[in-house]
């Protein structure tokens, strides 16, 4: 028996007259967290502990507030039991819903249910508590790195000069800020064939909602047909050059972020993983992104801005 488990399953008032030996059981995936499938009389639900030491990095406060945003936003799952000190998490469980991944992307129907759950997020009347500031986050991390005196991977400083640009153009039509997951893994995206729901709000803050539609297309390798798709159904038409635009400078700097903070673990000797190739692999991507002859179209159609 999971001794941490038990006193969790034990603490909450949901479970109160159950228990932990009576009901069924089963471990779900989870990269720092421990989720778990728990079906009793009642019901099924998923219990989330905190993975250790998350708390040095992740406001629960925060997150609490988020994710209860968006469930009122309709697009995360109920949530039953949140436990501000612990991070422990108890859902109503998705019923006939599966975790999506990089191939049932590949699926138009799940595309357009995507454009249009993220739609309803950031569409959200009520913002989220923090902010996601990505370029401040790249001036942080590079200042880390220069006091690790770290080494940064061969031709960064190049992509770090149209990184430069892309902050520019950015900046010239900024937009109103909405409620954002701002790290729309796959993995966080559950479909039950009818809708989809986004969840785990652990990162959330307002941000300009295009960093979680280009950050959801990195990691789910859209092509551009899916991307058009999944663009479609957000906005309910053709996306201007503008917005196709912003979508695209915001794939490339969700390489550029990740790719210093895989520099970040390694120059921390994080064990975990080989932290120097997954940055070389990010920032290759990126490379890749920005030397598509198209790359530029799309940063002077964000530098002209939205047209009338």
């Amino acid at each position: 028996m999971d001794k941490e488990l038990e006193i969790a399953f034990n603490s909450i008032p949901l479970f109160s007259d159950q228990s932990l030996d009576a009901v069924s059981v089963e471990r779900l995936g989870g990269l720092t967290n421990r989720n778990f499938l728990i079906e009793t009389s009642e019901g099924k639900y998923v219990l989330r502990l905190a993975g250790e030491g998350t708390d040095e990095y992740i406001d629960r406060i925060r997150e609490k507030k988020n994710a209860e945003v968006a469930v009122k936003a309709g697009v995360n799952a109920e949530i039953l039991f949140f436990d501000e000190g612990s991070g422990t998490m108890v859902t109503r469980f998705i019923d006939n819903a599966f975790t999506m991944d990089i191939d049932k992307f590949k699926d138009t129907g799940a595309l357009e249910r995507a454009g249009q759950a993220f739609r309803k997020l950031h569409q959200s009347p009520d913002l989220f508590e923090g902010e996601f500031e990505l370029f401040n986050q790249i001036d942080q991390y590079l200042e880390v790195l220069k006091k690790l005196d770290a080494r940064l991977p061969d031709g960064y400083s190049e992509v770090q000069k149209s990184a430069e640009q892309v902050r520019a153009a950015l900046s010239r039509h900024t937009l109103p800020r909405a409620a954002c997951h701002c790290d729309p893994m796959v993995e966080n995206c559950i479909d039950d064939g009818q809708k989809i729901f986004i969840i785990d709000f652990e990162y959330a803050g307002n941000n300009d909602p295009m960093w979680d539609l280009g950050d959801l297309s990195v990691e789910g390798n859209f092509s551009t047909e899916q991307e058009h798709i999944f663009l479609r159904a957000y906005f309910g038409h053709e996306p201007s050059a503008f917005d196709f635009g912003r979508m695209m400078m915001y794939k490339a700097m969700c390489d550029l972020l990740w790719t210093l903070w895989g520099v970040v673990q390694h120059a921390n000797n994080n064990p975990v993983d080989d932290f120097w190739a997954y940055a070389v692999g990010r920032l290759s991507r990126c490379q890749t992104l920005m030397a598509d002859p198209s790359f530029f179209e799309h940063l002077a159609a964000v530098t002209d801005g939205p047209q009338r």
